[in-house]
């Protein structure tokens, strides 16, 4: 059974039901930005009779497809209908630009070429450009931007200001305002009888000629609409409008619920903003969005409803949560959010460039919000802290993660609460390759911000000053991770790129530090700090075996033994995976690595 069909009104009658309020705009649309360029072009269109293009409406009427919705731009809603019987999914720039031209009877509002900045502009039908056959009618499209005197300065005639709202002045030039098009007689006549009393009949006959071959054109022009059925889902509704949108956008779920949720009368938005300014406390909470949100929400609902036995977080998911669904579990996410920034400091990670998956949250927030006291103790921690590093040094929080959130959810909690000895699938599948670990140089990865992350919960010592380098110096000092051989020092020393940029040669350092380091072999730079400190070597070996920097790597980096520094320091932090994974690492068969090229 078909879900659409396909209507032929004449243009008028659209426009006349945009500005009565009958057909309205979704209230997720995007503002009109038309500039002067293509409100010409579509005035031009219709006054020749071309094709507009297809429009496309969803009926209102069912309960699953209601959305909020707002009026046209240059309608006024306090005198029209509220509620409306069509919405317009793909259309809005066109209908826009000719109801504010052909019908409101005053300056169009448009953009600049740039789209930066919001002007005002009449328009005019040139009736003899538009006559001649050998002018392209776009140019007879006259539009004149409308300045604080309110007179519009005629190109044709240099100098003069010609104020256009004066019909004498559009009579004596020939200049046809459009937004008469449907109500032109009374102009017609008028313009006629100027043309009379100055025994000019010639032009007279003008407006006949441009009656026939203009404005009947706009009063016979019909409208091809494509009407999406009320009985179409939501969820289709969605997909259609972000297939037929002309620039691509797509819109995000977030958007869509805002819109559903105001027919109820509850302002989505603003609640997340509420919400989002509390959040906006922990700098690792930085990149969590609204959508995100509410695929934490999602989850939670999906998992305590009795009438399914899925846990999703998928868009479809999402858009069938009601409001009821929305105040019951939003606090208790936000309640997650916040145990989740806990448990994140606990693993050193305090910002969200620290965080390998932003998208992670997700689950975290969600697992954490549902143990509610569940996670408080140590076998619980340790379980969760295992997940966490496997789902970040496996890399398995790329894209199209909604399954394993939905799988985490099910599958974490009774795992934690020892209910199941059945490892989450998160941690059974994750896997870290000995290879893997040389490859990593790019500072956006996952695994290698997974590494900087991990060497941070290794708790860190700061080279000058022995202190801890983890929460305070974290927020004191501009912590990153550098070079322990520095970049210029390898390459005077003939060691490779691929060997000298691998995450095994970094380490978390303060800014300061890695500046005063600069070009210095390591036995000169670890000399001078312990002499600068006063310290001893057992001392500067302790900071280094905080960095995981081994005894025998420490011992290679004063003889500035390169590739017995890198061999060993792999080691350190291969141990260190194993143990934050629970599980070995795949070595490889052979080492055929060579620190040196």
């Amino acid at each position: 059974m078909s879900t659409f069909r396909l209507e032929t009104p004449f243009l008028k009658n659209v426009l006349k039901d945009i500005g009565i309020g009958k057909i309205q705009l979704p209230d997720f649309q995007r503002d009109w930005k038309w500039d002067d360029y293509r409100i010409r072009s579509i005035i031009a269109s219709v006054s020749q009779s071309f094709p507009m293009g297809m429009i496309m409406e969803l009926e209102m009427g069912a309960r699953d497809t209601q959305f909020g919705s707002r009026h046209f731009d240059g309608v006024n809603p306090e005198r029209n209908l509220a509620d409306p019987e069509f919405l317009v999914l793909d259309g809005q720039q066109r209908l826009t630009a000719l109801y504010q031209a052909l019908m409101v009877g005053t300056a169009v509002s448009k953009r600049n070429a740039r789209g930066t900045e919001d002007l005002r502009s009449c328009y005019y039908l040139d009736m003899k450009m538009c006559m001649n056959p050998e002018i392209e009618r776009e140019e007879a499209v006259r539009s004149y931007e409308e300045n604080r005197e309110k007179t519009l300065q005629l190109e044709m005639f240099p100098g003069a200001n010609v104020d256009f709202s004066l019909d004498g002045n559009q009579y004596a030039h020939a200049m046809f305002p459009v937004h008469r098009i449907f109500d032109s007689d009374d102009w017609g006549d008028a313009y006629k009888a100027h043309w009379r009393e100055r025994n000019n009949p010639l032009m007279g006959q003008l407006f006949n000629q441009f009656n026939t071959q203009v404005i009947k054109h706009f009063e016979q022009y019909t409208v091809p609409i494509l009407v999406l059925e009320k009985e179409t889902p939501r969820e289709e509704v969605c997909r259609v409008f972000e297939r037929v949108n002309n620039r691509g956008i797509t819109l995000t779920v977030f958007e869509l619920l805002t819109s559903i949720f105001a027919v109820s009368g509850f302002q989505l938005r603003e609640d997340w903003n509420c919400r989002k300014e509390r959040l906006a406390e922990w700098s690792v909470l930085q990149k969590f969005d609204g959508p995100s949100f509410l695929q934490t929400l999602a989850l939670l609902a999906t998992n305590a409803n009795p009438n399914t036995s899925i846990i999703s977080c998928t868009r479809k998911s999402i858009l069938r949560l009601s409001v009821e669904d929305y105040k019951r579990w939003a606090d208790r996410v936000e309640e997650g959010l916040k145990r989740a920034v806990r448990f994140l400091h606990l693993q050193q990670i305090f910002d969200d460039n620290s965080l390998a998956y932003p998208a992670q949250l997700v689950p975290l927030a969600a697992i954490l919000a549902n143990l509610e006291g569940g996670a408080n103790y140590i076998g619980a921690g340790k379980k969760l802290t295992r997940w966490y590093w496997c789902g970040v040094l496996g890399e398995l929080y790329g894209t199209s993660a909604d399954l394993r959130f939905a799988n985490d959810l099910a599958e974490l909690p009774s795992w934690i609460k020892g209910r199941t000895d059945d490892e989450p699938a998160t941690v059974r599948e994750a896997i870290f390759q000995e290879d893997r670990l040389e490859d990593l140089r790019n500072k956006n990865s996952a695994a290698y911000k997974g590494v900087h992350a991990l060497l941070m919960s290794e708790g860190c010592l700061h080279f000058q000053t022995g202190e801890s380098i983890g929460l305070q110096t974290a927020f004191e000092e501009s912590i990153d991770i550098h070079h322990v051989f520095p970049i210029a020092w390898c390459k005077a020393n003939g060691i490779g790129k691929d060997a000298y940029n691998s995450i095994i040669n970094k380490t978390p350092l303060a800014r300061r530090t890695n500046n005063w380091i600069r070009a210095k072999a390591p036995s000169e730079y670890l000399s001078t700090l312990q002499t600068d400190a006063k310290t001893d070597q057992d001392t500067m070996d302790k900071i280094l075996a905080s960095h995981l920097i081994c005894a025998n790597a420490a011992a290679a980096l004063r003889k500035n033994d390169f590739r017995g520094f890198f061999n060993a320091r792999k080691e350190a932090l291969l141990q260190a995976i194993e143990k934050a994974m629970g599980k070995p690492v795949i070595r490889d068969e052979g080492d055929d690595s060579d620190a040196s090229s």
